[in-house]
């Protein structure tokens, strides 16, 4: 993707439980937040990339319940370099097998069973997880415990009518046995393609609209797609380079003139029949639509017999409608992040805080949530800013970890964690210069400190230009061997700084007042911990960046003593702000080398060059061309009264400037 997680919008103390499992260490002497494994000591590794999702799904729960008790099982997927890379970082020694399912033969005999969940309901496949976790069982389709002969300790098929039914179910029978540490929360399961559908044309818009000036009941008899066991309707961009494509706001389906299918987007009534949500969105006014290449797909089963079935339409823009009796994809279990989920026996759900009932569970579920606990995971649909602002509303930080591979391994490897403060650089005199500090984003998001940053971090140009890395000081606990790998390796142009928001990712201005002083107080057990004294922050809303009110900024600065300043969201400027004596200064955001090179200029366009000038830039982690190299080719653009330091020199330097 072009841009982070968070970045497109932005630019428009731990809890307890009353049961953890006797297995859990603890890495930090700081009573950690994230429950930790039992020391490492040998691991058999393979590649699970060539399985399915449900066999791969099976495997990594088997995972799970092997590591909780030391950590001896490892899976990667080819697909991505980093898996192996971190295998051969880690001080642990391995033995690689070519064939995954060797593995499964030697562990068996230490799980009772399985649990079976329903492909007709993927939200059963988190259930299950949290019942295979108490159960000592794996997970798995009744196909797949057949073929290996499992015996059946649970089968939820039939069971649940949808999400909310499933995760109500989970609260009150599951749950209230699974540990209080964390809530977790991922993808019960992945859409795989099914090749060669045949879409037939049902709806077209062919004219360039942008206006929504053909908003209209557009109706369409789709009996032709009838004689399979459903049909399948699909909205596409017609013109998916210009970011207008399909915006529906109500549908009905009619079957022999009976209405079976009626709903609202966003709505409980449209969840039954949403089979592909894919990139699609809600808009505040309660359309779905999806631009470029992204689509969405209703499935609707019509009674047997039908003989007339239409479709109707409250639809707008550049859309094409197509049909297919045939199903486009399959739901497949999704087995990331469910190793770590099985070895720590944590609740688990997916649940969009954008659906009205099930925001209402969320809530519930929250309530019933000691603040302060951790959410690792991550949103449906990409729903972050309102899922972040729910969570802060609770009192609980989000620890994004829904593609951290290997998770019941790395809270098991003990590698050394350095919480020495770095020498800082000396200080240069203060000259009329434009003084100018460069931000890698995204380091609360401990799988991009997995996969992504390791990718940046190991671009040979490191070294050639300064630079802040934002990072997850939690790695103290999920995996302090990557921290323990940048500490190592970084060089004096290097700063590695405390993520967004200090100990998980959070918006400080949603917080209860009353809760939100342990939180920055356990940030900073954390950066002292880590070696951090310089802090990135985000403070928003479901829809704006905020500033740091002054009271949030001096919770910050009481409890992280010895914190520098604060860099603040990804913005449109970079202005320099003081609370007290503490600097905080919002992040200009650079999304690619040509814009941030004409965003540098305009700064330096408008300096009147009588005074120094502080600017903090937040550099687009997920950009393929802002790599360390690239950055640098960037900084060779700049006219030479820029000078680059790091984001502890840049503070420093602020903190002067109130003493003259």
């Amino acid at each position: 993707m072009s841009l982070s997680r968070r970045t497109f919008m932005a630019l428009t103390g731990a809890a307890t439980g009353s049961r953890v499992l006797p297995s859990f260490a603890q890495q930090s002497g700081i009573n950690g937040t994230l429950p930790t494994l039992p020391q490492a000591r040998f691991l058999e590794a393979a590649d699970l990339s060539t399985l399915n999702g449900d066999e791969q799904t099976l495997l990594v729960t088997l995972q799970g319940q092997i590591n909780r008790k030391e950590p001896r099982l490892y899976f990667y997927w080819g697909t991505d370099q980093t898996n192996l890379t971190w295998l051969n970082t880690i001080s642990v020694p391995h033995r690689i097998s070519t064939e995954p399912w060797d593995l499964f033969a030697r562990y068996r005999s230490e799980i009772r069973g399985a649990i079976v969940y329903d492909p007709n309901q993927p939200d059963s496949i988190n259930v299950a997880t949290a019942i295979a976790s108490q159960r000592n069982a794996v997970i798995a389709t009744a196909a797949i415990a057949k073929t290996h002969q499992l015996e059946v300790l649970d089968d939820l098929t039939g069971r649940f009518t949808g999400t909310v039914s499933a995760y109500e179910y989970a609260l009150t029978n599951v749950w209230p046995k699974s540990s209080k540490r964390i809530l977790t929360a991922i993808s019960p399961s992945n859409t795989v393609t099914v090749a060669n559908v045949s879409w037939t044309m049902i709806l077209q818009e062919t004219r360039p609209i942008t206006d929504s000036s053909n908003r209209a009941i557009y109706t369409a008899d789709i009996s032709g797609l009838l004689g399979g066991e459903a049909v399948f309707i699909r909205y596409t961009d017609n013109f998916p380079n210009d970011g207008w494509g399909p915006a529906v706001a109500q549908v009905t389906i009619t079957a022999d003139g009976t209405p079976i299918a009626s709903f609202v987007p966003g709505t409980a009534a449209e969840t039954p029949f949403l089979f592909d949500a894919d990139g699609s969105q809600i808009s505040p006014s309660g359309w779905r639509f999806a631009d470029g290449t992204n689509y969405f797909i209703y499935k609707f089963t019509p009674p047997a017999g039908t003989k007339q079935l239409l479709l109707s339409n409250d639809l707008q823009n550049e859309f094409v409608v197509s049909g297919s009796a045939t199903a486009p994809s399959v739901q497949q279990g999704n087995a990331i992040f469910r190793d770590y989920i099985i070895a720590t026996n944590s609740p688990v759900f997916w649940l969009d805080p954008e659906v009205a009932d099930q925001a209402a569970l969320f809530e519930t579920i929250l309530k019933q949530t000691p603040p302060n606990t951790p959410y690792l995971g991550w949103f449906p649909l990409g729903h972050e800013m309102p899922g972040v602002t729910l969570l802060s509303q609770y009192a609980s930080p989000v620890v994004a970890t829904d593609d951290l591979f290997n998770g019941s391994v790395f809270a098991g490897v003990r590698e050394s964690v350095d919480a020495r403060i770095p020498n800082p650089p000396h200080l240069p005199k203060l000259e009329n210069k434009i003084y100018l500090t460069l931000t890698m984003v995204e380091g609360d998001n401990v799988q991009y400190c997995q996969h992504r940053l390791r990718d940046l971090w190991d671009d040979p140009g490191r070294g050639s230009v300064i630079l802040n890395w934002s990072i997850s000081t939690l790695l103290l606990d999920i995996a302090p061997s990557f921290l323990h790998y940048y500490q190592r390796t970084r060089t004096p142009s290097d700063l590695l700084m405390a993520g967004p928001s200090g100990a998980g990712y959070t918006y400080p201005a949603e917080w209860p007042v009353s809760a939100f002083e342990v939180f920055p107080r356990h940030s900073g057990e954390y950066m002292r911990s880590t070696g951090m004294n310089t802090l990135f922050a985000y403070n928003r809303n479901d829809t704006d960046n905020l500033p740091l009110s002054p009271q949030i900024a001096g919770s910050y600065e009481r409890n992280i003593p010895g914190l520098l300043g604060i860099m603040l969201n990804y913005d449109l400027t970079s202005v320099v702000s003081f609370a007290n004596k503490l600097p905080v200064v919002t992040l200009l955001g650079i999304n690619d080398i040509p814009t941030g090179t004409t965003q540098l200029a305009q700064v330096a366009a408008a300096w009147d060059g009588k005074s120094p000038l502080f600017v903090a830039a937040g550099i687009e982690s997920f950009t393929s061309s802002l790599t360390p190299t690239g950055v640098k080719s960037l900084t060779n653009t700049l006219i030479p009264a820029f000078e680059i330091i790091r984001g502890d020199t840049f503070f420093r330097m602020l903190r002067a400037t109130q003493k003259q």
